[in-house]
């Protein structure tokens, strides 16, 4: 996620008020109290208050990197605070979420596993911090931890619903996949962020398939967002076998360049044309 940054802007504008530095981070705090409120709310037994805090953080964390981008007020010290608050509210609040409602009672294996997807969210963030501008911006490596918290949350919301007569959300369920989220998070398989996807190419397939997703979510929210989160965090390791085994050709990775790199090597390549056309 990009926040604020503090120098002069690359093209010699002076810097920007700093009062509009201050929203980004604002989400971002609003994304850790909810996290945080999710943990208080899971020591009480209110699990499902703690799930829709950790939904609501979710929310706020989706929004302070748009709102950053649209200020363009990035700094690193956003993106190292957004971690934090990540780690909080996607880490250790769902870890806990899941534990005090479903794991407890397999005693020492169900803590492992509680503490296996926190410390796997703390490596997925640490290494997304390192390989955020070195890989293309079309996937991520590993499961994002929002997406592990929300595949451990919409299972919470779910699991009382309808969609427990095809999938059996019990304590069996919900241990095996803590284990397998965690370990999906520090993989090196490749999830698609749909940055490339430009919906407006087809506004009628764009208009039909909002429309159907609005229409499963408004008839059935829970079940809709757990499919929706089971499929995407299956995506990547069926993809994975796809491209390994079937089709047998690697996916692509290539690193694009950074738009802030202003370094003089970037622009060899102009000088060179000039020197052969004079």
């Amino acid at each position: 996620m990009d926040h604020y940054r503090l120098n002069n802007e690359p093209d010699g504008t002076l810097p920007r008020s700093r009062g509009i530095y201050i929203l980004p981070n604002l989400f971002t705090t609003g994304n850790l109290f909810f996290g945080f409120l999710a943990i208080i709310q899971g020591f009480h037994h209110d699990f499902l208050k703690a799930a829709y805090s950790i939904l609501i953080a979710a929310v706020f964390d989706n929004l302070d990197g748009k709102v950053a981008r649209l200020a363009r007020a990035t700094s690193q010290f956003g993106v190292e605070y957004d971690s934090l608050a990540d780690l909080i509210s996607f880490g250790v609040a769902p870890a806990l979420l899941v534990y005090n409602s479903d794991l407890s009672s397999y005693h020492r294996l169900g803590l492992l596993a509680a503490f296996l997807f926190a410390a796997c969210g703390a490596l997925r963030l640490a290494r997304f911090n390192v390989i955020t501008t070195k890989v293309s911006s079309r996937y991520f490596v590993g499961l994002p931890i929002p997406a592990g918290a929300l595949f451990l949350v919409s299972a919470e919301l779910a699991k009382n619903g309808p969609i427990s007569m095809f999938i059996p959300l019990s304590g069996g369920f919900f241990l095996g996949s803590t284990y397998f989220v965690a370990i999906l998070m520090v993989s090196p398989v490749l999830y698609r962020s749909f940055k490339e996807i430009r919906f407006l190419k087809r506004p009628l397939h764009t208009f039909v398939s909002v429309l159907l997703v609005a229409l499963l979510f408004v008839l059935y929210p829970r079940q809709a967002l757990f499919v929706g989160i089971f499929v995407y965090a299956l995506s990547g390791p069926a993809e994975f076998i796809l491209f390994r085994y079937i089709v047998k050709k690697p996916q692509k990775l290539d690193p694009e360049p950074s738009t802030r790199d202003m370094s003089p090597s970037r622009f060899s390549h102009i000088r060179g044309l000039r020197r052969r056309k004079s």
